[in-house]
């Protein structure tokens, strides 16, 4: 897959990702991009455990994976930043 596609893909999965993950999301257009790009690596992976094919090319089933990944990465994120206290 090109970067370019790779770029959409994320930018595309990461937003649609905060909107499934409540909670504040890392930093903007650019947090987007990469929670989606790194949830596609991670969504291909868990993909392929189950014998499925991951993320290939700028197609739905392209973003339904790096979505699932993406949703993964956050709720991982979400559970290891925890609260943090206000000083």
């Amino acid at each position: 897959m090109g970067i370019l596609a790779w770029i959409i893909v994320g930018l595309i999965a990461g937003a649609l990702a905060k909107m499934f993950v409540p909670g504040e999301g890392p930093g903007g257009i650019l947090g987007d991009m990469l929670v989606g790009i790194v949830g596609a690596v991670i969504g291909g992976w868990v993909f392929n455990l189950f014998g499925h094919v991951g993320a290939y090319g700028l197609n739905l089933y392209s973003i339904l994976v790096a979505l699932v990944g993406a949703i993964i990465l956050l709720m991982i994120l979400r559970a290891v930043s925890g609260r943090r206290a206000i000083t």
